[in-house]
């Protein structure tokens, strides 16, 4: 919902591009406060009833069966103020489509670059003034394509090179690269030595920037066991990353993970932040609630950007039952007086016809040149059922 054209997201990452560095990415940040990241795009898909569970291609399926399922999941998060639309893709990949979908390995390519149109064409069509997304094209780690859990254990990268690893990469990034989306993000990634792969694979893409974010096992280890501070050592070797961090993990870990690279943080990279709700992965029951009070709260994400949160999000991997918040920040110290807090109700998996309405909630805010209000709630757009929110500037 920035209205600035020179501090827009495009425009950023234009400028990005040319200074090889995320500077301006934090001087945005100061200026405009974070880019808010989409939410988890498979718990939108199943709250509208995609049936994802247990699929070894998870939402890129949809990529073949229903892509205006994914369209319409895209728009939904813009109308819910997200600056980046993130692609289908992170279960994606050519041998992934071969075997599962038995098609051609160039039907294969044109389905995963046809993720990153999807998402052009819905941000194209999305009128909203001056605010243009980013898309980011997804990259899932290795352990996706296995399709048993092992993205949380990285246990696979024991038995692989660094090469076979990039070997295995190449292809995905080579699509969304050519596809053009506006930078890559490699998610989810559970071990040192896969980021060391996909760092050293994105210089054969030297006009692509990206963000790495990891798995993480506790409030200082990723999740092999490495050092959360050692992973950003070898992320912060390419200057083609605009931010590194996390993703997946229960929000109360977050700041800790933080600190621990806290001397490792620099103008030259931000941090990406999209935790979960808090729940923990099962190998035989996938996501179970942890019995844990460690929900997002609007003072985690204050904190977060206080600590240099320039991406943010939340919600990246738990199954989505009522609400979907995007943040609510207060940076008191700065000239900045922003919060906003938008909500989203998805219909139930009952398929229900009436749309479920909106619930908005607003801390107390001072008039000002950064204050948002609500102004509309859309329903049954395109003929599903829809509950969206936009905003207004006062």
């Amino acid at each position: 919902m920035k209205s600035s054209a020179k501090n827009s997201p495009v425009n950023f990452l234009m400028k990005c591009c040319s200074m090889g560095s995320s500077a301006l990415l934090t001087q945005m940040v100061n200026d405009e406060g974070p880019l808010i990241l989409d939410g988890g795009l498979a718990t939108d898909l199943e709250a509208h009833g995609a049936k994802l569970q247990g699929d070894p291609l998870w939402s890129a399926r949809l990529l073949h069966t229903d892509p205006q399922a994914i369209r319409d999941a895209h728009y939904r998060f813009l109308l819910s103020g997200a600056d980046v639309i993130t692609t289908a893709t992170y279960q994606a990949s050519i041998p992934g489509f071969i075997s599962h979908l038995e098609v051609s390995a160039e039907r294969a390519r044109e389905l995963l670059m046809s993720g990153v149109h999807l998402a052009k064409e819905t941000v194209k069509g999305f009128e909203s003034g001056q605010r243009r997304p980013l898309v980011a094209g997804s990259v899932g780690p290795y352990g996706a394509f296995l399709h048993d859990g092992s993205e949380y254990t990285g246990a696979y990268a024991e038995q692989m090179s660094v090469e076979e690893l990039k070997v295995w990469h190449r292809p995905q990034i080579d699509c969304l690269a050519a596809a053009g989306a506006d930078l890559i993000a490699f998610e989810t990634i559970p071990s040192i030595k896969e980021a060391e792969a996909v760092v050293e694979l994105l210089r054969e893409f030297p006009n692509s920037k990206a963000w790495l974010s990891f798995s993480c096992k506790d409030q200082k280890c990723i999740s092999d066991g490495s050092l959360f501070a050692d992973a950003v050592r070898v992320a912060s070797r390419s200057r083609q990353l605009l931010a590194v961090g996390v993703n997946c993990c229960p929000p109360d870990v977050v700041e800790p993970l933080l600190d621990s690279a806290g001397p490792l943080h620099t103008s030259d990279m931000s941090w990406v932040v999209y935790p979960n709700s808090g729940e923990e992965w099962d190998t035989e029951r996938g996501w179970q609630t942890s019995g844990k009070p460690s929900a997002w709260t609007p003072d985690l994400s204050h904190m977060w950007v206080k600590q240099g949160a320039a991406l943010i999000g939340e919600l990246s991997c738990f199954l989505l039952h009522s609400v979907f918040f995007f943040a609510a920040f207060s940076l008191s110290s700065s000239s900045l007086s922003y919060r906003r807090m938008l909500s989203y109700r998805p219909c139930s998996h009952s398929g229900a016809k009436a749309a479920v309405k909106g619930t908005v909630n607003l801390q107390p805010l001072q008039r000002g040149p950064k204050t948002w209000l609500p102004t509309k709630t859309r329903q049954a757009e395109g003929g599903r059922n829809l509950s969206l929110l936009t905003l207004c500037k006062l």
